[in-house]
């Protein structure tokens, strides 16, 4: 069967669609976040590190969201849990429209971000487990493209309603992937390979984590702690901050939500290539490539002393940095068998998260000490390389192989 008639099968594109549009929603209230910081700073006069610690408690809740959700979702199933992980952000992301204080915001925040932190990678643990082998790659880098549709749904509602209805409404918006909810539980199942575990004893939490750090699994976790939390703490530290960044170089926020919005259009055809070529050249190439690209665009954007130079650094930034998010999704549950594939996938994101905390965090706290953004972005590139040269030495090569034998050491 070739590749072209497997992604017009109803049943995998029913699957994409329907996981990806939850995905869509993850990135829109993520995104919300970020436009929604500019617009606090202004309404209820926050400081940089104030922004940075909102952001920061965000990532918190998708740490623990993506360690409890990965864990539960091998005990109780990849469907169960990815239902009650979307409504719980949703429902929290709503909530927060009401918040009369950064505090309560922030506690709202925390939750929300425990229900997206465990949504995603639940959710692509169901879909590789859901494709054939050959194709397994692509479907996962194509539903890490609706990423990018969630952050230009983002971009859109912050231009056309923030400046018009103020950010509560756009919060409010972000309620609606409770209504999806209910619509997904009809139309996806659990993977065939989850399911044919259903006869076998399930391993104990313990059982689990010890079996990620035995020996057999070892250097693959290593590896994709390092390469999740150099790639998440880059990414919320540089994208969280996009908007204020724009801000704090003189545009308006009108003006610096529409230059974002051009900038996370090129995310799409960032994904696009690398759907083609994580097929074609492989796992680790495409992530290696990609990341270093994104270091390269990272020194660009923060150097870009121009309107021109800043739109075309940005451009280029995003579409590496989220190219190689689909193939670093891809390339997880390639790693662990079905036993223990979203225990794994959710720990390696969750301490991915724990980068996504300190990055805006810290960027927050550099730029009220008085670091130049040039600076800042420094700081970003020597961890994005070090994530890329971590998988080039360290990772194994996954294209081709099945999760359920052995790893290669």
């Amino acid at each position: 069967m070739s590749e072209t008639t497997l992604f017009r099968e109803p049943k995998t594109r029913k699957l994409l669609l329907s996981a990806g549009f939850s995905w869509l929603f993850d990135a829109m209230d993520v995104g919300l976040v970020s436009f929604i910081a500019a617009a606090l700073s202004v309404d209820w006069n926050l400081s940089a590190q104030q922004i940075g610690l909102l952001a920061a408690i965000n990532s918190t809740g998708m740490a623990f969201g993506a360690a409890v959700s990965g864990s539960l979702a091998d005990r109780y199933g990849r469907k169960a849990v990815l239902l009650w992980t979307l409504l719980l952000f949703s429902v929290a992301s709503g909530l927060s429209a009401l918040a009369p204080n950064l505090l309560v915001l922030s506690i709202l925040r925390f939750i929300a971000g425990f229900g997206l932190g465990g949504e995603l990678p639940v959710a692509s643990t169901l879909v590789s487990e859901s494709v054939p082998e050959k194709v397994r790659g692509r479907a996962i880098v194509l539903l890490e493209s609706f990423w990018a549709g969630g952050w230009i749904l983002a971009a859109l509602i912050s231009y056309f309603f923030i400046p018009h209805y103020g950010w509560r409404m756009a919060l409010v918006i972000g309620a609606v992937p409770a209504i999806y909810a209910l619509f997904l539980r009809r139309a996806i199942e659990d993977s065939p390979r989850y399911k044919e575990q259903a006869g076998k004893k399930k391993l104990t939490f313990s059982e689990r984590m010890a079996s990620i750090w035995s020996a057999k699994y070892q250097r693959a976790t290593i590896t994709l702690w390092i390469l999740w939390f150099t790639v998440v703490f880059s990414y919320y530290g540089m994208f969280l901050w996009l908007p204020t960044v724009m801000v704090m170089k003189g545009y308006t926020l009108v003006k610096s939500f529409q230059y974002v919005l051009i900038i996370t259009l090129a995310q799409l055809p960032g994904y696009f290539t690398a759907a083609y070529l994580i097929e074609k050249v492989g796992r680790k190439g495409v992530l290696a490539v990609y990341l270093l690209m994104t270091a390269i665009c990272a020194i660009w954007f923060g150097n870009a002393t121009t309107t021109g130079m800043l739109l075309t650094a940005g451009i280029f930034l995003s579409f590496f940095n989220l190219g190689a998010w689909g193939a670093m999704y891809a390339y997880t549950p390639e790693l662990y068998p079905t036993s223990v594939r979203s225990t794994g996938v959710g720990f390696a994101a969750a301490f991915g998260r724990i980068g996504g905390i300190i990055g805006p965090y810290l960027v927050g706290m550099l730029i009220d000490k008085g670091t130049t953004i040039t600076s800042v972005f420094v700081v970003f590139f020597i961890a994005i390389v070090i994530g890329a040269l971590t998988v080039l030495f360290f990772g194994v090569e996954t294209k081709g192989t099945d999760p359920d034998r052995i790893v290669k050491e």
